[in-house]
């Protein structure tokens, strides 16, 4: 009798304790969804609706669109975009991956936490801050790495930002902005793979090289691919880094550089909010297709 009492009373209790969860869970999910609200669905449709009606709200289809597919700056700056995100991507998927790997075979040791440190340390700048600090290191004449500089034949701030390079220089300045963070992410993944499954590749006689081709990269794609749309998402929305360059090159750099500047100059140099708007739909459009690509395309939701 003791023990089924005992029982009932265990019974009893845990739906109470699974409500109060159910109440907490429920509780975070509500404060995020309010704020995705405000913050992500409301503007979105309001972005919406500019890019589909004129000045005085009357309905023009896709005439906002058109205008500004047509401006000469467009073809241009989604070039540019194209080309930034080419490098970005490939280097933050090829160089995060390689560092979280030899992170993850130095083990729990000193030198591993320190690295991790330091990885991180430039993610708490903010990308203006971020833009700033280069900028000063790109200036030959005040640059700590001027001989460096100096030996690539640049002596001058114009000759490092030309146009050429500045998708490299972009693609430099969100890595080291953007990339600590995903290393420890992907360093994280990586101490979730089981012991079994690393200590069953090394008794069939696989080198570092081979476990981590044949065993931690393809246990890693899911996180590769979170990595990738989101860093695509980013990537798209270039505007910091080329805005302030172009303000610190007196124009050199171009203020169009990008489809998020110049959406910036519909909106306030042109005064065309529709068109602005119009340029923020295609942006958000072309990143959920190349999400749902990715997403598709990887299994992303498929169980393990």
């Amino acid at each position: 009798m003791t023990l089924t009492h005992s029982s009932a009373g265990s019974a009893s209790r845990r739906p109470l304790g699974g409500l109060r969860q159910s109440r907490a869970g429920m509780a975070f999910v509500a404060a995020y969804v309010v704020l995705l609200i405000a913050f992500g669905i409301v503007p979105t449709a309001y972005a919406v609706y500019f890019a589909f009606t004129d000045a005085g709200g009357v309905f023009t289809g896709f005439d906002n669109f058109v205008t500004t597919a047509q401006d000469f700056r467009f073809v241009p700056a989604i070039g540019h975009v194209a080309l930034y995100l080419l490098f970005w991507l490939v280097s933050l998927v090829v160089i995060v991956v390689g560092l979280a790997l030899l992170l993850h075979r130095l083990a729990s040791g000193a030198a591993s936490k320190a690295l991790r440190f330091l990885f991180y340390i430039p993610g708490a700048l903010a990308g203006a801050a971020s833009v700033l600090v280069w900028l000063f290191m790109l200036d030959p004449t005040v640059s700590p790495v001027s001989a460096l500089l100096g030996a690539l034949g640049y002596d001058t701030f114009g000759q490092v930002i030309a146009p050429g390079h500045l998708p490299v220089l972009f693609t430099l300045i969100a890595f080291w902005t953007g990339a600590g963070g995903w290393i420890v992410v992907i360093y994280g993944a990586l101490n979730n793979i089981p012991q079994d499954v690393m200590e069953a590749a090394r008794i069939d006689g696989a080198g570092p090289w081979q476990t981590a081709w044949r065993v931690q990269i393809p246990m890693l794609r899911k996180w590769i691919v979170y990595m990738v749309i989101l860093a695509f998402a980013g990537g798209a929305q270039l505007f910091v880094e080329p805005q302030l360059l172009s303000l610190a090159s007196v124009g050199v750099a171009g203020r169009d550089y990008s489809l998020n500047q110049l959406s910036y100059d519909f909106a306030f140099q042109m005064n065309n909010i529709n068109g602005a708007a119009a340029v923020s739909v295609e942006l958000l459009v072309v990143s959920l297709s190349a999400a749902a690509v990715f997403v598709a395309r990887s299994g992303f939701f498929d169980a393990d």
